[in-house]
Formats: structure tokens, C-alpha cells, sequence
């Protein structure tokens, strides 16, 4: 097991929503953010050389900037627990938390317009209401920090995949907020279709022929900086050190690259965190580090498809749901 827990919160009114995840111990991690218009916090913490090499939580969360609020209610329902970096006698828990851009997506957006301060306040309370959901239910679909996630032609969501590796495991879990599309043009098929494990999204494979828009950059509109963004989180039992983490989460990326198209545009945050729980150490290292970041790639890739093709129609949406667009028909492969 990789020894971690989920909690999700969403305010259906808002169609937003706060992800947390959270270790059974401090685990190494690490960061790659390849978007031009990230909302984080913490990251810079993560950076090689830097003294904390692990973390207590890391945060997902809708809302943007005003998202970034819910990292303050997990940093203080983690301090209850007594988890934390110890420093003087104290304990500060460490929290690294990114954030989607959800607030054109037809919700209810007053409260976030409404008195100063409020906006934020609502995300710190659905960061405590995610602390208190803390389970191991790896569930996927319109959920926590997916709540209000869209692409450019459907919704999107949060989506998990797992894969075994020699000596390990790997977990993926994907926010999927994109500019792009995560479907071979305007068909049902998924980009990630080469590593889909059984009917996790639908069992379409590729088409047979590829359709006249699938090379098309179709984005959404009107592209603003700081309105999309896809998050990862990359987890792993494998024993890694920081450095190795690192080289973990850029090789992730190549997941988002290999699901969605465009990808890490100047209008996408797109950051992957990378986490070693650390409870196997295999004996040939290189190899499982190798391994590990092909077979992450192709997870994350597998969590992408599995956000949009689980998400969940809700009154107010703007776009459809996969399953709205092209579940009633048949599709050849």
C-alpha cells in the first residue's frame, strides 16, 4: 500500500471544490510546474537544496488565488494532529497546495464577489470539510477540486489510476482543468487510449481513422491567463530522495503531454507534485527510478481520461459531460 488518504469537499453552488492528500507520514516530495500561469503555494519549499524534504498534505483546490485559503484550514487540522516540521518545540505542518481556475464555469460565483474576505473563507472551510472526508476511498469523477474542472469541450474532473511496478506502486490522481482537449478532435476517443487498463474509460481505443480536426490546438474561449490548469499528484511507495522525486514529477508531465492537447500553454498552470512514501526499497535503483517515470507517465495519462469520462452532469454546467455527449451511442474503434 502506498499509505495514503483522500478527502474531498465541494460546494455544489459554486461548483468548486478542495481536494486533500494526505500521508500516513512526512513523505518526500517534490514539484515540476510546466504551465505559464500557475496559482501555488509552497512549491518554492520543495526546490533541491532547500532544508524540509517532506510534507504533511498536499492541497488541489478550485477557486484560484482565493483557492490557496484552503491550505490555512489542512495546516491547522494538521497542527490538531500534531504533525509538522519540529522547530523550537513546536510543530508546522507543511502543506504545498495548487490551484484551478473554476470561476467561469456557470456557478454561483456571489460569494466569491461578494465582502473582501469571504471568498477565501469559503475555501477554508471546504479544506476542513476535506480533512474531515479523509479516507482511502479512491474514488474519480466530479469530485473535491474536479467539482467545476472543464476542457474545451467537455467537463472535466478528478480522476485516479494505479499501476504495479517491479518493487512498487504507483498511484496518479489528476485535476483536469485544460485549455485543450483530452479527445482526439471533437470524437469520443481519448488521447490516452494506448495505456487504458481494461474499460476504466470506455474501452473505445483509437479510431480507425483519425478524424480531420485531431490535430487541431481546439482551446477554449476566450483564453485568459490564469483560466485553466491541470494538477497532478504522483505518489509512489518506492524509497526516493528529493532529487529522484523531482526527476519524477518532470517525467510525469509527459502524462499530460501524452492526454491532452495543447498542453502547458501560457493559459494552464499545469504543476505535478511528485510523493515517495518510501515504505520499499528496491535494490537496483536506477532501473526502478527508470521504471518508475515511464510507468508514471503512462498513470497520469490513464487519471486524465478517467476525470472526464467519470465527470458528472450538474444543473448550471457549461459544457457537456462525456458521458452527455457520447454515452447513448456506439462507437468503432
Amino acid at each position: 500500500m502506498i499509505g495514503l488518504k483522500v478527502g474531498h469537499a465541494v460546494d455544489e453552488a459554486l461548483k468548486s471544490g478542495v481536494t486533500v492528500l494526505v500521508p500516513d507520514r512526512p513523505a518526500v516530495a517534490a514539484v515540476s510546474v510546466a504551465g505559464g500561469a500557475p496559482a501555488t503555494r509552497e512549491t518554492d519549499l520543495l526546490r533541491l537544496g532547500n532544508l524540509v524534504e517532506r510534507v504533511d498534505a498536499i492541497v488541489l483546490s478550485g477557486g484560484s488565488v482565493f483557492g490557496l485559503a484552503a491550505a490555512d484550514a489542512v495546516v491547522d487540522w494538521l497542527a490538531g494532529q500534531e504533525r509538522g516540521f519540529p522547530v523550537a518545540g513546536l510543530r508546522m505542518p507543511i502543506v504545498p497546495a495548487a490551484c484551478i481556475f473554476d470561476l467561469a464555469n456557470g456557478g454561483d460565483k456571489s460569494s466569491v464577489t461578494g465582502p473582501a474576505g469571504q471568498a477565501s473563507e469559503i475555501y477554508r472551510r471546504l479544506g476542513a470539510a476535506a480533512c474531515a472526508a479523509l479516507g482511502r476511498d479512491f474514488a474519480s469523477g466530479s469530485l473535491g477540486a474536479g467539482a467545476g474542472a472543464t476542457t474545451a469541450n467537455l467537463k472535466g474532473g478528478f480522476g485516479i489510476a494505479s499501476a504495479k511496478l517491479l518493487g512498487g506502486e504507483v498511484l496518479a490522481c489528476a485535476v483536469v482543468n485544460a485549455v485543450g482537449r483530452v479527445t482526439i478532435g471533437e470524437g469520443p476517443h481519448f488521447r490516452s487510449a494506448a495505456f487504458e487498463v481494461g474499460a476504466e474509460f470506455g474501452r473505445l481505443g483509437f479510431p480507425s481513422q483519425l478524424p480531420a480536426d485531431s490535430g487541431e490546438p481546439a482551446t477554449k474561449r476566450p483564453r485568459e491567463p490564469g483560466a485553466n490548469t491541470t494538477l497532478a499528484l504522483v505518489a509512489t511507495d518506492c524509497a526516493l530522495t528529493r532529487a529522484e522525486a523531482k526527476r519524477l514529477a518532470v517525467a510525469a508531465h509527459d502524462g499530460l503531454a501524452l492526454a491532452i492537447y495543447p498542453a502547458h500553454t501560457p493559459f494552464d498552470g499545469d504543476t505535478v507534485f511528485a510523493l515517495s512514501t518510501g515504505t520499499r526499497s528496491p535494490a537496483d535503483r536506477s532501473a526502478m527510478l527508470a521504471s518508475l517515470c515511464a510507468t508514471a507517465a503512462a498513470t497520469l495519462a490513464r487519471a486524465i481520461a478517467v476525470a472526464v469520462h467519470t465527470a458528472e452532469a450538474a444543473p448550471g454546467d457549461k459544457v457537456p459531460t462525456w458521458r452527455e455527449r457520447y454515452g447513448g451511442e456506439r462507437h468503432g474503434v
